[in-house]
């Protein structure tokens, strides 16, 4: 019985394109199993029916924090937790999704002596996956092949994507938001946790967007309601967002390496405001200018303005993306399946 463990987390972006690839991980494993936090990795993990087992986890806070002294002591716990699941489960091979979560088990896979295989999905390695490469001798798949060229032993495979990305109901998602269909509609998406800059920008533009396109905003947690004309619909959350990719005609969306990847492989005509460098790490201004080479329109959120999101949603309305590469679901599951049984090194 080969049973494989998957890991990653702290963020939806390091999760779901884990459970992306799990039905050919099926048609490969007798047992997929998935070690993770108390955060959103347990949600999503369980949602999709697979054994979960909780581990501490420690994130990292890029600036000074009094919290991140206690890293060494959660890393300590969390890896020592991890040891005793993977003993129980003796997986074959160890898939991380990086995230300060996939440490752990990462670790302890080593420890062991079980395989592991990360991938990376953004332009450059996260810390997580740079850890995991430099001390614990994890294999590393890419979503960019200039990331794998950085790295002979790095293979290029490109993005996971969930099947249900490419079988999104235009009519179902215009029926929930009541829109007739006789404008073009527009999709502004802030990321899991929603963005003031590009939520304040909107409300701006919206007397104008208003006079061409019904809009559907995707707002986070805090949503507010910007106009209470019929062609604008506000919403926190959409569990089903393949359903307003297939309906939407221009997307405004940040640029994490997932919504990059999905707009990317529809061909949708995409806005991207990635966050600053001085918000992250500056993957996601890595991603959005690697896109702008397939059709993307990039707006810096230091250049956000009425005005600039205007022309860029008219700009972008002429032109619709390429795929960047295939669906990475089976060269994935390909290369961890050959991994389990000792054929890639």
């Amino acid at each position: 019985m080969k049973t494989i463990v998957l890991t990653g987390g702290g963020t939806a972006g390091h999760v779901l394109p884990a459970l992306a690839i799990v039905p050919e991980l099926k048609k490969k494993f007798d047992r997929i199993c998935y070690i993770g936090g108390s955060g959103v990795e347990k949600t999503l993990a369980m949602d999709a029916e697979l054994p979960y087992f909780e581990t501490e986890t420690a994130k990292f806070r890029r600036s000074l924090s009094l919290k991140n002294f206690a890293i060494p002591f959660k890393l300590i716990k969390g890896v020592k937790e991890a040891t005793e699941h993977l003993k129980r489960l003796k997986p074959a091979v160890v898939f991380g999704k990086g995230g300060y979560v996939s440490l752990p088990s990462v670790i302890a896979a080593k420890k062991l002596g079980i395989p592991v295989v990360v991938h990376e999905s953004d332009f450059s390695l996260g810390l997580a996956n740079k850890i995991a490469e430099k001390h614990f001798g994890a294999k590393v798949l890419t979503a960019y092949p200039e990331t794998a060229a950085e790295n002979p032993s790095r293979i290029f495979v490109g993005f996971p994507l969930r099947d249900s990305l490419f079988t999104g109901q235009k009519e179902r998602a215009a029926r929930f938001l009541e829109f007739d269909g006789s404008r073009p509609v527009l999709l502004v998406v802030g990321g899991s946790s929603g963005s003031v800059a590009i939520n304040e920008a909107v409300k701006a533009a919206l007397p104008k967007l208003l006079e061409t396109y019904d809009v559907v905003h995707v707002m986070g947690k805090n949503s507010l309601r910007y106009s209470d004309s019929p062609h604008y619909k506000p919403i926190a959350y959409s569990e089903a967002i393949e359903n307003l990719y297939a309906l939407a005609d221009v997307v405004v969306s940040r640029a994490g390496a997932g919504a990059v990847s999905e707009l990317s492989a529809l061909e949708k005509s995409a806005v991207l405001i990635p966050l600053p460098a001085g918000a992250s790490r500056g993957d996601q201004l890595d991603n959005a200018y690697y896109a702008k080479k397939y059709g993307a329109v990039v707006l810096e959120q230091a250049d956000l303005s009425t005005q600039t999101l205007l022309s860029a949603i008219a700009e972008a309305k002429s032109v619709k993306m390429r795929p960047m590469s295939p669906p990475a679901n089976k060269k994935i599951a390909d290369i961890l399946f050959a991994v389990a049984n000792g054929n890639v090194r």
